[in-house]
């Protein structure tokens, strides 16, 4: 029977992710230059609108439809979700649960298909920080589709696709059942996938027109540290709402998410105090990102110490991680590998250490390293973080190059220069009137892009 206070629960938590999406958006738009800010903005706007719709004709089926390829893919058996009005998931229908996650009520498939659709269009999301500047929009667009079909869908099935959870027969991914990894929210699914992705894009684009030695700084900390909030306030339905129930998992999943998150921001001012001389507000909005990624996937497998060491260690890891990029070359524009796939690193493999079965008694996981478990669920979850970052890097790789030497990735060089958002989209972000800048040319405007570089380079 269907739990309906699960279900609400479940409802608001899907309207909560959703909104990270636009945090996303406003997070990334205020690192960039006052002319990239629409681009930014509709690279992640937009993935609302691909991804949902991909998700209706084909996306949900192949993530949580029954098995068909030994744990890899799902079949078609929802494809337009004509199948799924009227029927039940949860185990409460397909008899005991197996498996922690998720919980042991049944609600309507619906309530599942719109709450992992959020899952499905933030992970895409977040790639797009790692091509800020530099990347065509209808291009982008292209990628969306592709990625999605051929690198997010398939990884979900590994790793939210549980034996039981949509039939009594249905069988799930490899990574979640066979292997046993535990991911409560997606720090493989979504962080190492997107982060790893965003490396490989950052490699098919190439640098930035003058990066490193002309690194653009962000042209309004405001919006960076509103998107953060928002994030943080969109997360806890990301963490505590994958508990599918409105019980005590998913108060722990919330007060594990906050406090390492707290943590994180701490960690990272530290680092950057002891680092540079200075704490900014850059690093304590980064920092909590940082912080709410790693806890992400054991938000419902670790005790409110083990949150806080993760917390930690996530922020003065993930400061650290941001300057690779210098070292190597890759021009990872909003640190989407620094943050995304350093802290979904961290979150994963430090579940080997703090996983504390008394937190989740349902857990298939063994407890960690540190609660007496041993080295076996830290090497489940290397395994997991090992090839979900491998998998995702090399498939990136190829789309990137595919569509990179079939109708073009990056835009031109004057584009570059004059700003993506006049070029690709015809208006500007900020209107400065008489005061110069050439903003607000909407759509028809007349005067030609390069006139509108020429002012703002007079003023």
């Amino acid at each position: 029977m269907v739990n309906s206070g699960d279900t609400a629960w479940v409802l608001a938590s899907a309207a909560l992710v959703m909104l990270m999406t636009p945090g996303l958006a406003f997070f990334y738009g205020g690192m960039v230059r006052s002319r990239s800010v629409l681009n930014m903005l509709m690279m992640n706007f937009i993935a609302l609108a691909v991804v949902s719709v991909l998700w209706m004709l084909y996306g949900f089926s192949l993530s949580f439809s029954n098995d068909a390829f030994g744990g890899l893919l799902g079949n078609f058996d929802f494809v337009g979700l004509t199948d799924a009005v009227g029927k039940v998931a949860g185990f409460a229908a397909a008899g005991p649960p197996e498996v922690p996650w998720p919980g042991p009520d049944a609600i309507p498939v619906l309530a599942f298909v719109m709450f992992q659709l959020m899952f499905a269009v933030i992970t895409p999301a977040l790639i797009s920080g790692s091509i800020a500047d530099r990347a065509k929009f209808w291009s982008w667009v292209v990628f969306l589709v592709l990625w999605a079909t051929v690198v997010y869908f398939p990884v979900a099935h590994w790793v939210f696709s549980f034996n039981g959870f949509m039939g009594v027969d249905a069988a799930g991914g490899w990574i979640a059942n066979n292997l046993k990894a535990l991911d409560f929210a997606g720090g493989t699914a979504v962080h190492i996938n997107a982060g790893a992705a965003g490396l490989a894009l950052a490699i098919v684009l190439g640098r930035r027109k003058g990066w490193p030695k002309d690194a653009p700084r962000p042209h309004n900390v405001p919006f960076v540290l509103l998107g953060a909030s928002l994030l943080w306030f969109g997360w806890y339905g990301f963490n505590a709402g994958s508990a599918l129930t409105a019980g005590d998992l998913a108060g722990v999943a919330f007060t594990n998410t906050t406090v390492a998150t707290a943590a994180a921001v701490l960690g990272w001012l530290i680092t950057e105090q002891i680092k540079y001389g200075k704490p900014t507000t850059l690093g304590a909005a980064s920092g909590a990102v940082a912080g709410l990624v790693a806890v992400t996937p054991a938000c419902g497998y670790v005790n409110m110490w083990g949150a806080l060491v993760i917390g930690v260690v996530a922020g003065a890891v993930c400061a650290l991680a941001v300057s690779l990029k210098y070292r190597f070359g890759f021009d990872d524009s909003l640190d989407v590998v620094g943050v995304h796939l350093f802290g979904g690193l961290v979150g994963t493999l430090l579940i080997g250490f703090f996983s504390d079965k008394s937190v989740n008694t349902a857990s298939v996981g063994d407890d960690g390293l540190f609660l007496g478990g041993g080295l076996t669920q830290l090497g489940r979850q290397a395994v997991a973080a090992g090839a979900v970052l491998g998998y995702s890097f090399v498939l990136t790789l190829i789309i990137g190059m595919l569509i990179k030497f079939t109708i073009g990735f990056r835009v031109s060089e004057e584009a570059e220069t004059v700003g993506i958002d006049e070029a690709e989209h015809k208006e500007t972000g900020y209107d400065f009137g008489g005061f110069g800048g050439g903003g607000g040319q909407g759509i028809g405007a007349a005067q030609p892009v390069k006139a509108t570089v020429l002012e703002e380079t007079k003023a």
